[in-house]
């Protein structure tokens, strides 16, 4: 959008006879409400489609690698082609654009009702501040635009991340008086809004504030689901975690643990639904195992789809997520009570079986035969298929994902973030007790506030959130704080040197640590401290000419920074 706003005036400058001109549809509340719905759709580049938005968090984590291309050294200012790392920054600000046209365009009717317009103003807000929260933890310093653009513009300037973090905040303060309490799917609540607030809080090291925002949710209209559900209720075999999951329970009436979903349906029109792809995202590539023949052991297609999806590894699952992060002094990942790794929940590669006719391994496990053993990395892991399954509902069978609903906030992860707040204010009991709500959902051993750390909070995050959270942004999130704080030798001014989130992902992900060439089809494995944010796209800088957008320290160009600017005007 940057690139756009800069070079195209066109694009700018509606055809003023088009009926669809924003001075012809911005005219009234159902003008508004159409841009809303909009904004509403735009969340879906979060959750849906191969190696959405969402999904490449996990990449740079503790707990996966991208299977395909692991080498981040190739996320480069000029790889626009690397998807999102490269090409997520311009549609972000096209939605942010959205927004922004809204906001600046409310007052230019008379509004009947000023309840109503003021509805809609919090929802804009509310967006924006969402889609700027994921900018500055992905990029850093970025550009700030409040206002939609009215004509070419060359001099944009880098502003800080806690500059737009106070201006988002400020935003959402008087966004969540004004959101519903209760609306329909898709429509952020004041329960979204004070959700996705106490995260902003937590940014800004307001853990009071992220308290007290955190309580609204938890004390609204909100609870975990702790009991059986939905269209699998009852399936005995089953259990609370697989229901919570479905795809058509997440936005069931019945869900009380639901605050903000996505709806997506396979019987919706074409340009109205999309696959979410959890399955191609986060299975391993198992159909393509071979036999002691080296040919393919398993048939493909096959029925066995129907049962276990279609995977393509294209989110490869570390040893730490798949099994360490399950044990403790008294169980291991084989025998823990943690519903969230029950085997019926999960699936691991010694359940699969040949079943090509004429194989010479047919009916046996399938195992790990072929000659370069560096192979098995998208093709050889356990995953969790309570969240990817998604049965053939379609008009044609989509094993890679299908259509379905997704969480966008959900309560347990309002629980997780309190009890992080309670964590930095060492208020370790009650930091104890919150994550002991979302754990006994699970039937998971209860823990007591002296094993209550940042490092436990986000592995209870990943139990409770793989496929779900941005992972990457919550870590450096908590990086900036402890860098803010000056904490276990964090600092602000070596961030992209030295950060709580690169010293996590090397101790947790053994993937990481794979020797050269060890990765499939030889591929280099790699990530380094100044991949905490990911490179501004060079084209962005270079048709900026009248002002100057930095790069993040690391990438070619860094060396031409100038100091952010620490205040947004209003």
């Amino acid at each position: 959008m940057l690139v756009q706003a800069a070079c195209n005036k066109e694009w700018l400058e509606p055809e003023p006879l088009s009926f669809f001109a924003p001075g012809n549809v911005y005219v009234n509340e159902a003008g508004f409400e159409s841009l809303l719905v909009t904004m509403r759709k735009s969340l879906k580049a979060e959750f849906y489609g191969q190696f959405n938005y969402s999904t490449a968090e996990f990449a740079p984590s503790d707990l996966a690698i991208a299977g395909y291309v692991p080498d981040f050294s190739i996320n480069t200012p000029t790889s626009s082609d690397r998807v999102p790392y490269g090409t997520m920054f311009d549609p972000i600000y096209r939605y942010i654009k959205n927004a922004n046209v809204l906001i600046s365009r409310i007052d230019d009717i008379e509004w009947k009702d000023e309840k109503v317009k003021n509805r809609i103003l919090a929802e804009a807000y509310w967006h924006r501040a969402y889609w700027y929260y994921r900018l500055v933890h992905s990029y850093g310093d970025v550009p700030f635009i409040g206002k939609e653009l009215t004509g070419a513009k060359l001099d944009f300037q880098t502003h800080s991340r806690w500059a737009i973090l106070e201006k988002i905040k400020t935003d959402m303060e008087w966004a969540v008086e004004w959101l519903s309490v209760t609306a329909g799917p898709r429509i952020p609540t004041k329960g979204a809004g004070n959700h996705l607030l106490t995260k902003i809080y937590l940014a800004n090291t307001e853990f009071d504030k992220a308290i007290a925002a955190a309580n609204k949710v938890i004390e609204g209209p909100y609870n975990l689901m702790t009991a059986r559900f939905g269209k699998w209720a009852a399936d005995a075999e089953r259990n609370v975690i697989w229901d919570l999951h479905r795809h058509e329970n997440i936005n069931l009436a019945q869900n009380t643990e639901t605050i903000l979903a996505l709806v997506d349906r396979w019987e919706a029109p074409d340009g109205a639904r999309q696959n979410q792809n959890l399955a191609a995202n986060f299975m391993p590539h198992y159909w393509d195992v071979p036999d002691k023949s080296g040919s393919r052991g398993i048939v493909y297609p096959s029925p066995m789809m129907d049962t276990l999806m279609r995977g393509q590894g294209i989110i490869t699952a570390s040893r730490f997520y798949q099994f360490k992060l399950w044990g403790d002094a008294t169980y291991n990942w084989k025998n823990t009570p943690d519903l969230r790794r029950a085997d019926i929940n999960w699936i691991d590669m010694a359940e699969i079986k040949y079943n090509r006719p004429g194989s010479p391994n047919l009916n046996e496990r399938i195992q790990q035969l072929w000659p370069n053993k560096s192979d098995t990395t998208i093709r050889w892991f356990s995953w969790p298929h309570y969240l990817t399954y998604n049965p053939s509902n379609q008009a044609e069978s989509t094993w890679s994902g299908g259509n379905g609903d997704a969480y966008v906030f959900r309560l347990a992860e309002t629980y997780l973030l309190r009890a992080e707040a309670y964590y930095w204010k060492n208020q370790l009991a009650l930091a104890a007790a919150d994550i002991n709500k979302v754990r006994a959902r699970s039937k998971a051993p209860l823990i007591t506030a002296s094993e209550v750390t940042i490092d436990y909070i986000f592995d209870e995050r990943a139990r409770e959130l793989y496929a779900e959270e941005p992972r990457h942004s919550e870590m450096v999130r908590v990086s900036n704080i402890m860098a803010k704080l000056n904490l276990n030798g964090y600092s602000l001014n070596n961030i992209s040197q030295k950060s709580w989130w690169y010293d996590r992902v090397m101790q947790y992900n053994d993937l990481y640590k794979k020797p050269t060439g060890t990765w499939w089809r030889s591929q280099t494995v790699s990530i380094k401290p100044y991949n905490i944010y990911w490179a501004i796209p060079q084209s962005v800088i270079t048709a900026n000419t009248l002002g100057k957008i930095n790069q993040n320290i690391g990438y070619q160009g860094a060396e031409n920074n100038v100091p952010p600017l620490q205040a947004i005007e209003e």
